[in-house]
Order: C-alpha cells, then sequence, then structure tokens
C-alpha cells in the first residue's frame, strides 16, 4: 500500500435512508477488494459496536482502508467511510460530508426514494459533492428498472441515467445538457469519458447502476464503472485539514478524524500554540496502523489533540463549517453531586 500513488487515493462514503442496503452494499464492496473474505465479514470491521449489530443499524460513521485493482490495472486507495442511514444519527452522516471527493447513494429498489433519501440528496448538493446512484434488491421480482429510473428523475434530478446501457439516445439526451457537449455530439455522434467525468464532478450528470448488493449482483459493474469515471484531485501545497469526528479508544485517548486537504502532516508537528501530533492513525474498521505522515487527499487520526473539535478547519482551512442539519432538542445529563 506504501508504493501506491498519493493521487489515487479516492475518498468516498456509502449513504442512504436505512434498511436501503447501505451497510451490505460497503461489505460487498470490501469482500470485492479481497481485504476479507465472506466467512470473516461476519465479524464485521463496520457496524463493529454490539448495539450496531444488535439493532442492525449503523450508529457511528467508520473508515475502511482498502486497496482496489480496476479493470484497467489501475490501483486505488479507498478510504470507504460507512455513515449512518437513521435520521437521528444525521449530524454525525453530515460532518462526513465536508470531507468527501464522492458519494454512493444507495436507492432501495423496493421502497424507491424516500423523504429521508430526498433530504440526503439536499445535503450532497449543498456540499457539492458527485454522486453515483446504486439502485439496490433488483432481485426482487416486484421491482421495474424503468419506473425506477424515472422516479430518480423526477424526485432527485432530471441528469439521473442508466450508466449500464450507453446507447445513441443515452448520448443525444446528456448532450443536451450544454452548447460545448451538443456541438462535440453533433460533429462525433458520440462523447467523450473525459466529457462525462467532467459532468459528473460538475454534478451535472449522476450514473445510476443496478443490482443485488445481498446477492452480489452488479457488484463488479459498479465497481469497473465507479473507478473509470472517478478523477484526480488536485490539492495545495500548504497545509490544510478538515475534522469532521472526535472519538476515543478503549485506552480513553482522545481521537481527531481528519481530512488533509493541502500539503503534508508529520508525527511532533505542532499546530498553533497548544496543539502537538502524537500519533497518525490510519484506520481500517476498529484497527488501525501507525504512519509518520500523511499526504493531501488522505484522511487519518490523530492522537494527541486537546481542543479541536468536529467541523474546524486547521491551516488553510481557517472556516468553521456549520452544519445545516440541527437537532429538533438539545439536552444534557446533570448528575447529583
Amino acid at each position: 500500500m506504501a508504493n501506491i500513488d498519493q493521487k489515487n487515493i479516492r475518498n468516498f462514503c456509502i449513504i442512504a435512508h436505512i434498511d436501503h442496503g447501505k451497510s451490505t452494499l460497503a461489505d460487498r464492496i470490501i469482500e470485492k477488494t479481497g481485504l476479507l473474505t465472506q466467512r470473516e465479514m461476519q465479524d464485521q470491521i463496520l457496524d463493529n459496536m454490539d448495539i450496531e449489530r444488535e439493532r442492525g443499524i449503523t450508529i457511528k460513521a467508520q473508515t475502511v482502508r482498502i486497496v482496489y485493482m480496476a479493470k484497467d490495472g489501475q490501483e486505488y486507495i479507498f478510504n470507504l467511510i460507512d455513515t449512518p442511514g437513521h435520521v437521528d444519527f444525521s449530524t454525525e452522516m453530515e460532518r462526513t460530508l465536508q470531507v468527501l471527493d464522492y458519494a454512493i447513494l444507495v436507492i432501495s429498489g423496493i421502497d424507491g426514494v424516500q423523504v429521508h433519501s430526498e433530504t440526503i440528496w439536499k445535503l450532497l448538493q449543498h456540499y457539492q459533492i458527485p454522486t453515483f446512484i446504486f439502485i439496490n434488491k433488483m432481485d426482487n421480482i416486484h421491482t421495474n428498472k424503468e419506473e425506477l429510473l424515472s422516479e430518480l428523475k423526477k424526485r432527485l434530478n432530471e441528469q439521473c441515467y442508466d450508466f449500464e446501457n450507453l446507447d445513441d439516445d443515452f448520448y443525444e439526451n446528456i448532450a443536451l445538457n450544454n452548447e460545448v457537449l451538443l456541438d462535440y455530439y453533433l460533429k462525433h455522434n458520440t462523447l467523450p469519458k473525459e466529457m462525462l467525468i467532467e459532468e459528473i464532478i460538475k454534478r451535472q450528470l449522476f450514473p445510476c447502476f443496478f443490482g443485488s448488493a445481498l446477492k452480489m449482483e452488479g457488484i463488479d459493474t459498479f465497481l469497473n464503472e465507479f473507478t473509470s469515471y472517478i478523477k484526480e484531485k488536485e490539492y495545495p501545497e500548504d497545509f490544510g485539514a478538515r475534522i469532521f469526528k472526535i472519538s476515543h479508544d478503549k485506552q480513553g485517548n482522545r481521537l481527531t478524524h481528519l481530512k488533509i486537504t493541502g500539503g503534508t502532516l508529520k508525527t511532533k508537528a505542532q499546530i498553533g500554540k497548544d496543539e502537538k501530533v502524537d500519533q497518525i492513525r490510519i484506520y481500517s474498521g476498529n484497527k488501525y496502523q501507525l504512519v509518520n505522515e500523511v499526504k493531501a487527499g488522505d484522511i487519518c487520526v490523530i492522537k494527541g489533540f486537546k481542543n479541536i473539535m468536529a467541523g474546524q478547519g486547521l491551516g488553510i482551512e481557517e472556516e468553521i463549517i456549520q452544519p445545516v442539519l440541527s437537532p429538533y432538542m438539545d439536552y444534557r445529563i446533570i448528575l447529583p453531586e
């Protein structure tokens, strides 16, 4: 993993309304990378809290670092972040959006677009995150591909397209997005992949794929196409980082989860007047490895920060991002003396 070019790191989350198959899809992607066997997945590295397994839901956002070999032979480092789907934990999900390169929105082929799915879609729009859509549970006999795609266009965005069927109508419809695409299409009767990638980045095009995560259907196709439509992101040389989560390990150490948005961060580095980097950890579920430095584009966990909070920026990231969603009620427990 150390020999893989830093420019091939991609940070993405799988996001969905509860029970749409988000965590199952995450498990299948992990299996496909060869990180764990199906038998080992019974002891998930995602959803590893007892209460998460008992209730069958994701409560806390968690990162797993995997290496994926694309069909063109290119190796990618994926920092896959599994986020809560339940509306009660939406704040945990929203903080994760601040550090993503791409998002995968999972829609159930049985239930279709739910109200919370639309809320998630608005958040993705707010943070301007390029989004791929995986329509899950297509093994159910009552699912209809055309009806589901029509619903996506109506309730999410007109630019949701089936990327498993790139026929003449596909290119003709996308060419209507703007004059540049239309001019190219009229001359060549097609559109190059580079143009499609730019439309995805600008959130003017949303690739849709269909399958069943439970039965491992459509996962290979999705992963191969996903990697072929993502683009290298450029970062500044000056140091910057965005904090998206604060947690504690079993020893009680305070852990700061962040994405490096510029330059390099090394152990023993001094941040501001009072903060020092004691350790840099790269997590995969509840396991981690120690590294001496991380570069722009990567996600890591810092041990040593004492007063830095979620949503805060470091270095060139001076702005504090306030969440869009807020809880209906705030409460605290006051213990007797």
